[in-house]
């Protein structure tokens, strides 16, 4: 961020506004100027991109973005955030330059207002030209409606986006089999054992199912539920002691949404002749997925097929 005026040139610009009414809250539309991975997605006119941003929120924050076209020079803005007041005010100063050349400094006001159940944005900009002939007008009121226009379909997306979060839980399992060690280690990982016991049952339709026990190995399993769903296991083994201890980490999904990622701790000890067996689960749900105890209540139903594949 190096760029200078170097010619000494400060003609002052005319203002320019622009204004632009979104159908989301203000809260949202405001969102979509604090990031870089936001900005990267609307913040260039048609037929420009923007293969570079970096945007740090905040009163003197930087503000730095590269618009970039298939034919001529790159164009920069850099500066800094001068106002951020969320949802009502942003400002920001910036240098603009085109291959290297600077050719003017842009102070840009962005307001955000009520308006219905929409909101109203507008952009006021003003500055100086460090060019004879560059006023930082040409083509605005054309770039600025197809860079809105851009603003108008992240703002969409934004709001079709799930909400962020992770929700955790943990839980412990025992069962107590009446057989030993190595046959219950046997049946946790031998592909045909496991499959005997580690299914949906009659409802459920395998798609896939893979194994490879090992440290580094992954496991697989996929089925379709009478519903139609489609759930998915994903697993990667971590820490493997035969007849003792497994430890993996698995993804569920849901369709094409992941709901879940555990750490999973397998710990086998012998009782007399048989074996009792811990599960230790720690989960993370994700992104407004509610659990409410229907992992530890599933787990405990595959363990009890698990001691019933035993017997036989």
């Amino acid at each position: 961020m190096n760029d200078s005026p170097a010619t000494g040139i400060a003609i002052k610009t005319e203002a320019f506004v622009i204004s632009r009414v979104f159908a989301a809250p203000r809260d949202l539309v405001f969102k979509a100027w604090s990031t870089a991975e936001h900005m990267k997605r609307w913040f260039s006119p048609e037929h420009y991109y923007v293969p570079e941003a970096e945007i740090d929120f905040r009163p003197g924050g930087v503000f730095a973005i590269c618009l970039r076209s298939e034919v001529g020079p790159d164009c920069w803005w850099k500066g800094k955030f001068i106002e951020v007041s969320p949802p009502d005010r942003l400002l920001f100063s910036s240098l603009v330059s085109f291959g290297g050349s600077a050719k003017v400094t842009v102070d840009t006001e962005v307001t955000f207002e009520d308006a219905g159940d929409g909101t109203r944005m507008t952009i006021r900009q003003e500055g100086v030209a460090h060019e004879e002939n560059f006023t930082g007008r040409e083509g605005a009121a054309e770039g600025w409606r197809t860079t809105l226009d851009k603003l108008e379909q992240e703002v969409a997306r934004m709001r079709l986006a799930p909400n962020r979060s992770v929700a955790h839980g943990v839980f412990t399992i025992q069962r107590i089999y009446d057989a030993a060690p190595a046959t219950v280690f046997h049946a946790l990982t031998n592909q045909e054992a496991k499959a005997r016991w580690f299914t949906g049952g009659d409802s459920q339709t395998i798609l896939r199912r893979k194994m490879d026990v090992r440290p580094g190995g992954h496991e697989i399993l996929q089925g379709r539920w009478a519903s139609g769903m489609v759930t998915l296991f994903e697993a990667t083994y971590f820490d493997i002691v035969p007849n003792e201890r497994l430890v993996y980490a698995y993804e569920m999904h849901l369709d094409d949404r992941k709901i879940s990622v555990s750490l999973a701790t397998v710990e086998l000890k012998p009782v007399g002749k048989g074996t009792r067996l811990v599960v230790t689960e720690q989960g993370a749900f994700l992104d407004g997925y509610d659990d409410g105890g229907a992992r530890e209540h599933g787990t405990g139903e595959l363990l009890d097929r698990l001691g019933e594949s035993l017997k036989s």
